[in-house]
């Protein structure tokens, strides 16, 4: 009997080998022989993989999929876990000294995951996820596009935009088109944490003015939030989007005096 896919867990599957492979291409690095795959569903992405990588290790939630994963690959090296991604202590793994990360993931739990990978120890060389478009768009927005959510990405990774998936190679088709992003992550975040608690603090409301949002949060006078705008000669008619991450480590620095 045919597996059927579970709408609460966000399964859509992807079926064409083409789009498969490249997606496995891209995560394929140089010297690296295992990959974690997030969510294999029916392993079709797991198959492409196989062609780049020796091992798979595939983390997956459905326990119906998870069981029957190993009876499609006799005599590949793939180590099945039957769990919740977000539950999974990936430090505690048996990995190798390089890994990546692979899969097609769910669009509710994207950000999650993704934070989750950037802020393991043992960090992969090179994260590859398929998800939705406009995440992706979001997540290498430049400086006057910015979001938390970029913002907290490319502090801890260099971020690009891989192979647009259109809905229809999906079963069943979602409403919105999919995006391959490719994530390497850094040794060290680029700004400090007080730059990024700031930055959400900024984000509270993003169509707004950052000096009304950092006067509201940081329960300052207008006029000192104003003059340390000045003083780093940024405009005080900028709204959160408009500040890089490095913005934000300046003025993290000079509000913490």
């Amino acid at each position: 009997m045919a597996l059927q896919n579970k709408k609460s867990l966000g399964q859509n599957w992807l079926k064409n080998r083409d789009i498969l492979l490249d997606i496995a291409d891209t995560a394929s690095t140089e010297g690296v022989e295992t990959v974690v795959e997030i969510g294999p569903g029916l392993g079709t992405l797991t198959s492409a993989l196989f062609k780049f990588f020796d091992k798979v290790i595939s983390i997956e939630f459905d326990d119906k999929l998870a069981a029957n994963l190993p009876k499609s690959f006799p005599g590949k090296n793939l180590q099945v876990i039957h769990d919740d991604v977000l539950k999974v202590n990936i430090d505690a793994l048996d990995l190798p000294e390089k890994y990546v990360v692979a899969g097609n993931i769910p669009y509710y739990i994207t950000s999650p995951i993704i934070e989750k990978f950037l802020s393991v120890e043992h960090k992969p060389e090179k994260i590859v996820f398929l998800i939705q478009k406009e995440v992706a768009e979001r997540i290498v927005a430049e400086k006057g596009n910015h979001t938390i959510l970029s913002l907290t990405a490319q502090n801890k990774a260099k971020v690009s935009l891989g192979a647009l998936v259109k809905r229809e190679f999906f079963t069943p088709p979602p409403k919105v088109d999919s995006q391959v992003i490719i994530l390497e992550p850094y040794e060290k975040p680029q700004v400090s944490d007080k730059a990024i608690a700031l930055a959400k603090l900024g984000f509270s409301s993003p169509r707004k003015k950052l000096v009304g949002n950092l006067v509201v949060a940081l329960r300052k006078p207008k006029e000192e939030i104003e003059n340390i705008f000045n003083q780093l000669s940024i405009s005080t008619d900028v709204r959160p989007a408009d500040l890089s991450l490095q913005d934000w480590e300046a003025l993290a620095q000079v509000v913490a005096k």
